[in-house]
């Protein structure tokens, strides 16, 4: 099986894709085809089913991953694949490592920083909250993106936003007396965990029916309010927690309800603000040669970036 990269002009290829696009048309003679974007690791490649049947419409949905057959052709100077057949294939058959991008640093490396963090908490509530959020959500919090798109959407993406922040906030509360470092660190590893509910995969990432209604933000306050009373937690921890949550974005017009009022929850705004945007300009540096300029990048006001010599 080849990945996208590897696709040649005028070969027959066999391989594993995953459906991220598909929307139907129809040509001069009044007869369906079918418009797909498929991706692997590597890359997305767009393709075309011509002949469409039933079955074509239940194999070729988004999320799902088939086995392709398919010629490889140029069209207006870039590949296109013509799918001959495929057929849509059953877990235990499925490649994941062929799928999906993975963090650049590996998954191990991240859990085992990760665990650190968690283990240098001295605050007994604060302990007893990200015990509670690590058992409940267990090995999805170590595979699943930080979004599904714009930045850290690749496999352990989340893992790796938190680890980078949490350097970050270590930094900060080491140079700033009023900000509690424990509650800092621990508001960090649980800002984005509400993306655990608010995403759904497990191949591709989409907005689940509470993610749409309710949103990450609001979903994880409601968490540490109904974990804290599981607890028993009598502390302003859980609310402090809830307010960084809920001020995490930094202002109304970006999701908050509430804008940062306190030490920790500024420097947790700022520090997830920084984290994802140097990400995102990242991205785009790496697919620009030195001495260019980017493309208009949209999270960032669309503006153009020089990549210097």
């Amino acid at each position: 099986m080849k990945f996208i990269k590897e696709l040649i002009e005028g070969e027959r290829v066999t391989s594993q894709f995953l459906v991220s696009n598909v929307n139907r048309g129809v040509n001069n003679l009044g007869s369906p085809y079918l418009n797909i974007e498929l991706r692997d690791s590597t890359g997305q490649i767009a393709a075309k089913k011509w002949e469409v049947t039933s079955e074509d419409d239940k194999t070729f949905v988004i999320g799902n991953v088939v086995e392709v057959v398919a010629e490889i052709i140029k069209y207006k100077d870039a590949l296109q694949a013509k799918i001959i057949s495929a057929k849509l294939l059953e877990e235990d058959d499925i490649d994941i490592v062929r799928l999906v991008q993975s963090s650049p640093i590996p998954k191990s490396e991240l859990e085992k920083e990760f665990n650190g963090y968690v283990n240098s908490i001295k605050d007994k509530d604060c302990l007893a909250l990200l015990q509670y959020f690590i058992k409940k959500y267990n090995n999805k919090l170590f595979i699943y993106p930080a979004a599904s798109s714009i930045h850290h959407e690749y496999s352990s993406g989340l893992l790796m936003h938190i680890v980078s922040m949490c350097k970050m906030g270590e930094f900060i509360a080491s140079n700033y007396s009023n900000i509690n470092r424990d509650l800092l660190i621990t508001g960090i590893i649980l800002h984005d965990i509400g993306k655990l509910t608010e995403l759904e995969g497990p191949v591709i990432y989409h907005y689940s029916l509470e993610g749409k209604l309710l949103g990450h933000i609001s979903i994880m306050a409601a968490e540490i309010k109904e974990a804290s009373n599981k607890l028993g937690l009598t502390s302003e921890v859980p609310l402090l927690l809830e307010h960084m949550i809920l001020a995490h974005h930094g202002q109304h017009e970006f999701g908050s309800p509430v804008l940062p009022l306190t030490s920790e929850a500024l420097a947790l705004h700022l520090i997830d603000n920084t984290d994802s945007k140097l990400t995102i300009l990242n991205k785009a540096l790496d697919e620009t040669e030195p001495g260019e300029f980017t493309q208009k990048v949209f999270a960032l006001d669309n503006r153009l970036f020089y990549k210097h010599k």
